[in-house]
């Protein structure tokens, strides 16, 4: 007998006396198995390289990483050349498709929310995709602000400074659904903030959507920790030796 199963993104399949466990479903992917041929208590593990829409988009993400960006220390990659200087435009449209992709729900997002500057063009892309309107953080109040505002300060560890940043309360409100999207995840400070932001005007937090992560840094598990669902496009596991490598992805079920 045939058995067909639907298998999540990038997962390990686990066969053990013919049953298939498996965890979300991913509908563009599938695979056959005779589990009659399984011998009793035998384990296969199957890695699968899923090469479908999403990959690809990331795909040409860790391209542009790896040709594009420049180590500059241990903890540091400079990324302007398309991310947050000079900017791809197509890579950005892409990267705005898979965020979405990632936080689809039944209950929509009302609002973007990211923060000046170098997030603003993946969250832009991210909102026009959604169809709603984009936020973005001041570092510095505008003249033209009054005292009308949500605050948080975060702190830098790059330029070793903190920033009050600041949103309009004429922007968030209660009945929104926020997504955070922000360019580069280290510490999980600036997406903290901004989560702040949100919960001060009564707004729910959808999720953190990033860029680029450096997961040999305590940002993730810090967001994690306070219950909030992080995506990051690309995970970077080390910059040492002047070399990008990147996180295995795969997880075992």
């Amino acid at each position: 007998m045939t058995s067909k199963r639907n298998l999540p993104f990038n997962y390990f399949v686990f066969y053990k006396t013919g049953l298939l466990c498996y965890g979300n479903q991913n509908p563009n992917v599938s695979i056959h198995s005779k589990s009659s041929e399984l011998p009793f208590g035998f384990f296969i593990y199957f890695q699968l390289q899923l090469r479908i829409e999403e990959d690809h988009q990331m795909k040409l993400l860790k391209e542009e990483i790896l040709s594009k960006g420049i180590v500059l220390s241990d903890g540091v990659l400079k990324v302007d050349s398309f991310l947050n200087h000079q900017i791809n435009p197509i890579l950005s449209l892409e990267m705005g498709k898979e965020f979405v992709k990632r936080f689809h729900s039944e209950d929509p997002n009302t609002k973007v929310l990211t923060i000046e500057s170098s997030g603003i063009a993946p969250a832009f892309t991210t909102a026009l995709e959604l169809g709603v309107e984009l936020v973005f953080a001041r570092k510095k109040k505008s003249l033209t602000m009054n005292d009308n505002v949500y605050t948080a300060d975060v702190y830098s560890f790059t330029k070793q400074e903190t920033n009050t940043i600041t949103v309009s309360k004429d922007f968030i409100t209660e009945s929104d659904r926020v997504l955070i999207i922000d360019d580069f995840l280290a510490n999980g400070q600036a997406a903290l903030g901004l989560a702040q932001i949100v919960e001060q005007a009564g707004g729910t937090v959808s999720g953190i959507g990033i860029v680029i992560e450096k997961s040999f840094q305590p940002g993730r598990q810090v967001l994690l920790d306070a219950g909030y669902k992080v995506e990051s496009l690309a995970r970077i596991e080390s910059l040492k030796n002047n070399e990008v490598r990147f996180v295995d992805e795969t997880v075992l079920v």
